[in-house]
């Protein structure tokens, strides 16, 4: 122990850490916490589980799921995914194609490894030039200020913190139905050793859009099977239905208001069947239905750690849990589980904690993409949640058109976008995108939200000609009104 003199003269107890800070889990989240923590001057530790493509409770790498099986592969396989549409288009340009077009699977699949391999190594040096020790094993919290490190060999290690920042994420989950061992998640999605001619996917959410989209692409029969009337469920429903056709456009086979009941081996395949009575014959069955947070093996309930009854770990807007040196940030605390948010977490964590600027991190006007193939891209509200917010009216202004590249290509996909407005204030509420780019165009209208910006601020923006940008400031008719007090829609 050492002690420290207070003001009034009395002596009181302080002690001594192994570490300031020691994270346990080094994907987003965790690797920018360390980092700026260490450069506030803190003595920083951080551990992860050793590096695979496929996660477990055993095995994971440094990077986490954002870089090693979540948004940078799949992001690759969207991109060669595109290039089948593109070729297709090309034709009109003057591109003289033979029929036959071959795609390499495992040549693709190859290059997605060696980036994740890239990487890791990228965000190792990361942590070791920011001076943080990295520790490769399995972490534990034994008390509430100490933490256990079981590393490859078995060997344990023990550790003293002042502060201990748990930053786990979350893993894919499985439907508990007959069968489910012969589905695969969204890690083995992106690690498939063949790459499979007939594709069932369960789910509607994010990554259950995407895969379709790549195995479309790619050449894949897809079948997409989910419980709602859309897809997308808790986006604008103007904007998910356009999804559904674009998706149905491209040639995937949707089954609205359908569930799986139960998968069978057989010679020819996987037979899934359906709650409907329908039999598809499938390569691979890729359950997209959700994840859960990475809480079960942290020993938390031991040193008093509340979880909700997802096991999310519960913490205040600081990110802080109900033990005062402890915290944790991330999917693990299933608060708005997207790789972006958990850096803005981490960042306020370590500027709370070291950098003596007590920091909350704003969810609002937080931009979102679903990399379907054309994309879908929003910020802010959508019209039910802008109807919900707004005392007064809500002005919905809408443009759907032709891209310039489909006038000449022939291809029958049109470009969507929506703005929200306030019309007592002016404000804008809310847009969206769904069309090539419109990852790229939002994050820019996120800016201009972020700031408050109004209708006529819009208006007002010259436009950049020729593109489909320009659409977001040319819009000056209103598509309707909405008369205040109407109720909101449920959610297809």
């Amino acid at each position: 122990m050492a002690r420290k003199m207070l003001k009034d003269g009395e002596l009181e107890e302080e002690t001594n850490f192994d570490y300031d800070l020691f994270v346990i889990g080094a994907g987003s989240g965790g690797v920018r916490a360390a980092r700026f923590s260490a450069n506030f001057g803190a003595k920083v530790g951080i551990c992860e589980l050793p590096f695979h493509p496929i996660s477990s409770e055993t095995i994971g790498g440094v990077g986490g799921t954002c870089v090693i099986r979540g948004c940078v592969p799949k992001k690759i396989l969207v991109y060669g995914a595109s290039y089948g549409g593109d070729l297709e288009d090309s034709r009109n340009y003057g591109w003289e194609l033979s029929e036959k077009i071959d795609f390499n699977w495992k040549k693709l699949l190859q290059k997605k490894t060696d980036e994740i391999l890239r990487l890791n190594g990228i965000y190792k040096r990361l942590l070791s030039n920011a001076g943080v020790k990295l520790f490769e094993g399995e972490g534990k919290i034994v008390g509430q200020n100490e933490v256990e490190v079981t590393q490859l060999d078995g060997t344990k290690l023990s550790y003293s913190a002042k502060h201990i920042l748990i930053a786990t994420g979350s893993r894919a989950q499985r439907p508990n139905i007959p069968g489910q061992e012969l589905g695969i998640t969204s890690d083995e999605a992106l690690s498939l050793e063949e790459f499979p001619k007939r594709t069932v996917i369960l789910g509607a959410g994010y990554i259950a859009v995407e895969f379709a989209s790549i195995w479309r692409g790619m050449g894949s029969t897809v079948d997409l099977v989910f419980r709602k009337e859309l897809p997308l469920r808790g986006f604008d429903d103007e904007m998910r239905a356009v999804v559904a056709r674009n998706l149905e456009g491209r040639g995937i086979n949707l089954h609205p208001g359908t569930n799986l009941t139960q998968l069978i081996k057989t010679e020819n395949g996987i037979k899934v069947t359906t709650d409907h009575g329908e039999e598809l014959l499938a390569d691979v069955v890729l359950f997209a239905t959700g994840r859960a947070p990475n809480s079960k093996r942290l020993n938390l309930q031991a040193v008093g750690v509340e979880l909700d009854r997802t096991g999310a770990i519960k913490v205040d807007e600081y990110s802080r849990t109900n033990i005062p040196s402890i915290w944790a940030v991330g999917d693990v605390t299933n608060r708005v589980n997207l790789t972006p948010v958990a850096l803005m977490e981490g960042t306020c964590f370590a500027k709370t904690v070291f950098g003596g600027q007590p920091s909350k991190p704003d969810y609002n006007n937080i931009p979102y993409a679903v990399f379907s193939i054309p994309p879908l891209s929003v910020v802010g509200f959508s019209e039910d949640e802008a109807i919900e917010h707004t005392n007064g009216d809500l002005l919905v202004f809408t443009s759907s058109f032709n891209p310039m590249k489909n006038t000449i290509s022939g291809r029958q996909e049109k470009t969507v976008m929506k703005l929200l407005v306030d019309a007592g204030t002016d404000r804008v509420l809310g847009a969206s995108m769904c069309g090539p780019d419109a990852p790229e165009i939002m994050q820019g209208i996120a800016i201009a939200l972020k700031c408050g910006a109004t209708k006529a601020q819009f208006d007002s923006t010259v436009g950049l000609h020729p593109s489909a940008a320009e659409e977001f400031v040319t819009m000056r008719s209103e598509t309707r009104r909405i008369a205040a007090g109407t109720k909101a829609k449920k959610n297809l």
